[in-house]
C-alpha cells in the first residue's frame, strides 16, 4: 500500500512537470525558442495566487492569475522572441536565460527571498477513501485539472483549424509562410497558451509546496528532461515522458531509494536517448535537421 501511495505521489510530480513540458515543447517546436524562462513564468503564477486568492479566492485565482501570466507571455513573445526565430537557437537561450534572471531578483525585491505559503481551500481540504485506500482530495483535483488540460490541449491541436496550422509550422513553416498564411499571430498564442500552463501549474502547486522565487528554477530541469524524452514535436510523447518520469521518482522512493529519486530521471533520459536520439515518439522537424 505504501509502494502504491508512493507511485501515485510520483505521478502527481508528473503532472505538474506535464503543464510545463507541454508549453516549452510547443514553443520551441513552433519557434525555436528554448525557454528557460518558462519557470520563472511557473513562479509568477504561484506568487500571484498570494495576490488575487485573499480578493477573489482561489477559484478566482485559478482563473485570472494563468490569464494574466499568459498575457504576460504574449507580451514577451511581441517585443522578444520575434527577434530571435529565425536566429540561432543558441540566441534565445542566452535571451531567456536573463530574462529568467530578470523575473527572479523581481520577485525576491517585491516578495523578499523569505519563502512563503498558501493554505489549501477549505473546501478541498480532506481525504478521498476509496476502499482501504487513501489519497488526498486535493491532489485528486490537482490531477482531475491537468487532466482537463491535456485534453482541451489535444483537442485545440488536432480538431481545430488553429491546431492544423499550428501542427503545419512545426514541421515545414516555409510552405505554411508559402500557402499566404503568416505564422506570427499563431506564434503569439502559442506562447500564450504555453506559458499559460507555467502559471497554472504555479496556481495548482501553490498550497502544497513553498513559494520562493528560485522555484522556477527548480522545476525547469525536470521539465525539459520530459520534453527530451518524449521527444520533439509530440504531443502524446510529452504526455507519456512525463507520466514515466513521475512514476520511475515514486517508484524509487517507494523502494526506499529516496536519495536516488531525482537522478533515476536522468538515468532514464540517458537510456532512452542512447536507443532513441529523438526520444519516444520524437518527430523530424524540418527546421532542425
Amino acid at each position: 500500500m505504501l509502494f502504491v501511495m508512493q507511485l501515485l505521489n510520483g505521478l502527481l510530480d508528473g503532472v505538474y512537470y506535464l503543464l510545463i513540458a507541454l508549453g516549452l515543447s510547443l514553443i520551441f517546436s513552433l519557434g525555436g525558442i528554448i525557454n528557460l524562462a518558462h519557470g520563472a513564468f511557473y513562479a509568477i503564477g504561484a506568487y500571484l495566487t498570494l495576490v488575487i486568492a485573499p480578493r477573489l479566492g482561489f477559484g478566482g485565482a485559478l482563473v485570472v492569475s494563468p490569464v494574466l501570466v499568459a498575457m504576460l507571455g504574449m507580451l514577451v513573445e511581441r517585443f522578444l522572441f520575434t527577434r530571435y526565430y529565425r536566429l540561432d537557437p543558441l540566441y534565445s537561450l542566452l535571451l531567456t536565460f536573463g530574462l529568467a534572471m530578470v523575473a527572479e531578483q523581481s520577485l525576491r525585491m517585491i516578495f523578499g527571498a523569505a519563502p512563503l505559503s498558501y493554505s489549501i481551500p477549505d473546501l478541498l481540504r480532506g481525504q478521498v477513501f476509496i476502499g482501504d485506500f487513501i489519497y488526498s482530495r486535493y491532489r485528486v483535483f490537482l490531477i482531475v485539472i491537468a487532466a482537463a488540460c491535456v485534453g482541451g490541449l489535444w483537442l485545440l491541436l488536432e480538431r481545430t483549424a488553429f491546431g492544423r496550422v499550428v501542427r503545419a509550422g512545426v514541421q515545414d513553416p516555409d510552405m505554411v509562410g508559402a500557402l499566404g498564411i503568416s505564422l506570427r499571430p499563431y506564434m503569439a498564442a502559442v506562447a500564450g497558451l504555453g506559458i499559460g500552463l507555467a502559471g497554472l501549474a504555479g496556481v495548482l502547486l501553490a498550497p502544497i509546496y513553498t513559494i520562493h522565487p528560485a522555484m522556477g528554477a527548480e522545476i525547469l530541469t525536470p521539465a525539459f528532461v520530459v520534453v527530451v524524452i518524449g521527444g520533439l514535436g509530440s504531443f502524446w510523447g510529452v504526455v507519456l515522458a512525463a507520466l514515466l518520469v513521475g512514476l520511475v521518482k515514486g517508484a524509487m522512493v517507494g523502494l526506499g531509494f529516496s536519495a536516488f529519486s531525482t537522478a533515476a530521471i536522468y538515468f532514464l533520459m540517458l537510456a532512452i536517448l542512447l536507443l532513441r536520439p529523438r526520444g519516444l515518439f520524437g518527430e523530424r522537424i524540418t527546421r532542425f535537421e
